[in-house]
């Protein structure tokens, strides 16, 4: 299986298991599972490969997997997202780890493949890398029992892939789950979205106009966070459902092209590809900021942006200007990579302890689980309820049950 691992730098660890070990203390949640699943005995012994960005509250979930009695093996699915001194504290504590901070595509690869030989019983993934790649490999999905997608995105290629007849193994939308994007994509994206705007650029939001690209539940979080720092919000859409729902939420719906000269943050939240365009930023005021938080770097059409500029400069960290012909400056957080993580911490601990416990439980399910039919599932309500209710025991309160004795 290669040396173990394949990182920058062993030498990191030290600060590496410092954050770990700040995540687990406050991911009450994922303890509580930990010492639920010990007990069955169903990690024993199994092989569970997986791709997420890679921070503190990932690692912490890997030590978990791993304490249960599981080989696992990991990678991030974006390179601008690992933390090479958490990477170093995974390999330590023997976990296999294939990740460096803005490892090149070729390094991407082959840590996919790292992760994959191992021809793993479970895989969870971050944006459908891995599922893409054992299309291609097959041979490492034989002891696959099902894969379980933690995005928007990662769904969507999901569902597309089984529409044309090529999902050959079983996946769990976790991503659909309401334990999931009730309080991950909304609230725990809307506060991590702008926490690393203000900390990059150091500038007031309140009185700003902000345009959010995008009504999905990322976007409902990025926009009413925006909203309590005090900016004027702008929402663009496709959907009219969800333009009407921003409508109602009080927001103004306008589309991009007339957004665009009104903007001075914009936040692309969709998903798609070349959302923001030429015909955008030509109209953007000087001074405009763009930022990404959907999942691929793409949303942004970097390159058309690159060719409008006479120069290009670094002025703060992860703070690109770029100056244009006629003299205005659009400035680029984060290298358009996702704005959360590539430009910060990521999402809170105690959001990222309900996703990651909705992992773990779903991991537990899919191992359980005689025969999973080849199909995009949804997560079982039991196991959704189940995070919901341990995050409630965690926090110390209860609700009532209904009449009929059910919850």
């Amino acid at each position: 299986m290669g040396p173990g691992y394949a990182i920058e730098d062993i030498k990191l660890a030290k600060s590496g298991h410092e954050k770990i070990a700040w995540a687990g203390r406050w991911m009450g949640v994922l303890n509580r599972l930990k010492k639920r699943f010990a007990e069955a005995g169903t990690f024993q012994g199994k092989r569970v490969s997986i791709c997420i960005h890679l921070e503190a509250k990932t690692a912490y979930l890997a030590e978990v997997v791993q304490k249960l009695g599981a080989e696992v093996w990991i990678t991030s699915s974006n390179p601008t997202s690992a933390k090479d001194d958490v990477c170093a504290a995974l390999a330590e504590k023997g976990i296999h780890v294939y990740a460096r901070h803005d490892a090149t595509p070729g390094e991407f690869e082959s840590y996919l493949a790292a992760i994959t030989d191992c021809k793993p019983h479970v895989i969870v993934d971050d944006g459908g890398d891995v599922c893409d790649y054992l299309g291609k490999h097959p041979q490492n999905a034989i002891h696959l029992a099902g894969i379980c997608e933690e995005t928007t995105t990662g769904v969507n290629r999901l569902l597309a892939k089984h529409a044309r007849g090529e999902l050959t193994f079983p996946a769990l939308a976790i991503n659909d789950a309401r334990s999931k994007y009730l309080f991950d994509n909304r609230h725990g994206t809307g506060q991590s979205t702008w926490s690393s705007i203000m900390n990059l650029t150091n500038l007031n939001v309140v009185g700003k106009t902000v345009v959010v690209i995008g009504y999905g539940w990322v976007g409902r979080g990025v926009a009413q966070r925006a909203n309590g720092l005090g900016a004027e919000i702008i929402v663009t859409e496709i959907d009219p459902w969800k333009a009407w729902e921003a409508r109602m939420e009080g927001f103004r719906v306008i589309p991009l092209v007339e957004a665009a000269e009104l903007g001075d943050y914009f936040v692309t939240c969709t998903g798609e590809e070349r959302i923001v365009r030429e015909e955008h930023f030509n109209l953007m005021k000087d001074g405009a900021f763009l930022s990404n938080a959907g999942h691929f770097g793409y949303e942004l059409d970097i390159p058309a942006l690159e060719k409008m500029a006479v120069s290009i400069q670094n002025v703060r960290t992860k703070v690109d200007e770029y100056h244009l012909a006629d003299g205005r400056r659009l400035y680029l957080l984060a290298n358009g990579d996702i704005i959360n993580i590539a430009g910060g911490l990521g999402h809170p601990v105690e959001i990222m302890d309900m996703s990651f416990s909705l992992q773990l439980a779903t991991m537990h399910y899919v191992l359980s689980t005689p025969a999973l039919a080849i199909d995009v599932h949804a997560v079982p309500k039991r196991i959704d309820e189940l995070v919901v209710r341990e995050k409630m025991a965690v926090e110390g309160f209860t609700i009532d049950e209904d009449s009929n004795g059910e919850s």
